[in-house]
């Protein structure tokens, strides 16, 4: 689920996962994801997913809404791999969001950790957004790991 924090002109969008009561993970993107930024999360969840599978024999299971980001070519050409890593993408219902329990988190986060803020920049935004992502896990009792993206 991707979801766009922007306060004068800087921009920057959230990616999570979350696990409610388990586990939130996430990653940040200046401007916007595209497919093959969404990718590199998805394979760090699907390395992930291969582990659980290898220790346990679970299945790890992401749902998501149909947007574009989530069903490009690029991204579905990834699906095959992703199951055979153990990943399984769900998809909601379109025009479902109600369905989808993450929204609850980015509601809070917004209403309860940054709103009302004014930002000078990206890197402002970013350094508030991981605070509150900090608190929002403090206060569910959940684990936190954010996905940074290889600049190299």
């Amino acid at each position: 689920m991707e979801q766009t924090h922007q306060r004068y002109g800087n921009r920057i969008s959230i990616l999570g996962l979350w696990q409610p009561g388990e586990q939130f993970e996430y990653a940040l993107a200046q401007g916007g994801f595209k497919s093959q930024s969404y990718i590199q999360v998805m394979d760090w969840v699907a390395e992930k997913a291969a582990q659980t599978l290898a220790a346990t024999g679970r299945l790890t299971v992401v749902v998501q809404d149909n947007g574009s980001l989530h069903t490009s070519r690029l991204t579905r050409e990834q699906w095959q791999r992703w199951e055979a890593q153990g990943l399984l993408i769900h998809f909601l219902a379109p025009y479902c969001s109600e369905m989808n329990l993450i929204e609850g988190e980015w509601h809070q986060l917004k209403s309860h950790e940054i709103a009302g803020q004014m930002f000078d920049n990206q890197y402002d935004l970013a350094k508030v957004v991981m605070r509150g992502m900090e608190s929002r896990s403090q206060s569910g009792e959940y684990s936190l790991e954010r996905f940074i993206f290889n600049c190299a």
